[in-house]
């Protein structure tokens, strides 16, 4: 792997790795039962830098690039889910429009406190009827005087409850063409007019905070309106092909968990008067597990070179995505069936890894809309 990775890399690979099994894995099981989002790990992250690694030190980021976002996100997740994506969100979803569409002035007001992770990102584009056709956005934004008007609301936004700041969409214009009728907008969470909804009780993911969010003729100024108006279809799509590097190395972290939790297990199992690590049939999973998980990193960090690079990446980011989800979901699968019973249980964290897997084959754009965007590159001419 050291076509990918260099000595800086490694040094914040191996940090991360150190902070999650003192800070994060201790405690992933507890905040997985009760639901409850780790403010004091969170915090902790923002003190290590990890809430910007990918921007600037200018705006008050690491000042490195996607491939260690990338590693740093597959390290969390081998420790637990949740605090994996409420950074990966935080990151990629609520802080990369404001870095990659603002204006200076808004990067120099919102950019440093969120890189510093003084602030929680979040992103809401989800709606009852807009979810992997995102063009049916309802929530309208209409200009008057120095303000937009804004009405509607967002479903399933990651970090709802605790974000300080969230990018959302809306629709401005009466143009049929979706490319020019919704707009991006940034919204400070103690603006009036805006209503959180209560925390979603979810399968997995349980840690991560998942609300509804209200708006009833909110109002924010016209300057915060996000990179031109009309665009906001154009950014989205943007933001979300980098979005799924993210869950594309959090399938990764997680199916790589899934293996270590499963080789640990075989290796001190006895069954039929020897280790069951003796036994094919399960040897073998261990053998697909192992191949996978490496083919899914080679995914995983091209896709996150060429972003780096400049070059396009939407066909690896879905590629990448698409196979470390589904890579995810089976390798959990798989480590249940290895512990047998043991799997089942809480006392095992494979049954949090199996719950914790599913969800990334949905956010971010599910299997088959990563199959849409892969097939219509393909066969394109």
């Amino acid at each position: 792997m050291t076509t990918y990775f260099n000595d800086e890399h490694q040094m914040l690979r191996d940090m991360v790795r150190d902070f999650a099994h003192r800070e994060v894995e201790p405690v992933a099981a507890e905040i997985d039962r009760d639901m409850r989002f780790p403010e004091e790990v969170v915090d902790k992250m923002g003190d290590l830098g990890l809430m910007g690694i990918p921007y600037e030190q200018e705006y008050g980021g690491a000042g490195m690039d996607t491939v260690a976002y990338a590693l740093a996100i597959e390290e969390l997740t081998k420790a637990c889910s949740s605090t994996a994506i409420t950074m990966a969100a935080h990151t990629s979803l609520g802080t990369f429009p404001i870095y990659r569409f603002g204006t200076e002035e808004q990067k120099r007001r919102y950019l440093p406190k969120l890189t510093s992770g003084e602030w929680l990102g979040a992103f809401g584009l989800t709606e009852p009827q807009a979810g992997s056709d995102a063009a049916e956005t309802r929530t309208t934004a209409l200009p008057d005087g120095d303000e937009w008007v804004i009405n509607g609301g967002k479903m399933f936004m990651t970090n709802g409850g605790y974000a300080d700041v969230m990018i959302i969409t809306a629709v401005t214009e009466e143009d049929e063409n979706v490319n020019h009728r919704i707009s991006s907008f940034i919204v400070e969470a103690d603006t009036p007019g805006l209503t959180i909804g209560k925390k979603e009780v979810k399968m997995g993911w349980r840690a991560s905070d998942t609300r509804q969010v209200f708006f009833e003729d909110m109002r924010i100024p016209k300057e915060n309106l996000l990179g031109k108006r009309g665009r906001g279809y154009p950014q989205f799509l943007e933001t979300l092909d980098g979005g799924r590097i993210s869950i594309a190395a959090m399938g990764l972290g997680l199916a790589e968990a899934a293996f270590e939790a499963s080789k640990k297990f075989v290796n001190e199992r006895e069954a039929f008067g020897q280790k069951i690590k003796r036994f094919q049939g399960v040897s073998f999973p261990l053998a697909d597990m192992k191949t996978r998980i490496e083919a899914g990193r080679h995914l995983t960090y091209h896709a996150a070179q060429l972003k780096d690079a400049g070059a396009d990446f939407k066909t690896e980011a879905g590629m990448a995505k698409l196979f470390c989800s589904e890579l995810a979901t089976w390798a959990t699968g798989q480590a249940v069936q290895t512990h047998g019973g043991y799997g089942y249980i809480k006392e095992f964290p494979v049954e949090r890894y199996f719950r914790d897997a599913k969800i990334l084959e949905i956010g971010e754009g599910t299997s088959e809309i990563q199959r849409l965007v892969i097939a219509r590159d393909v066969l394109r001419e």
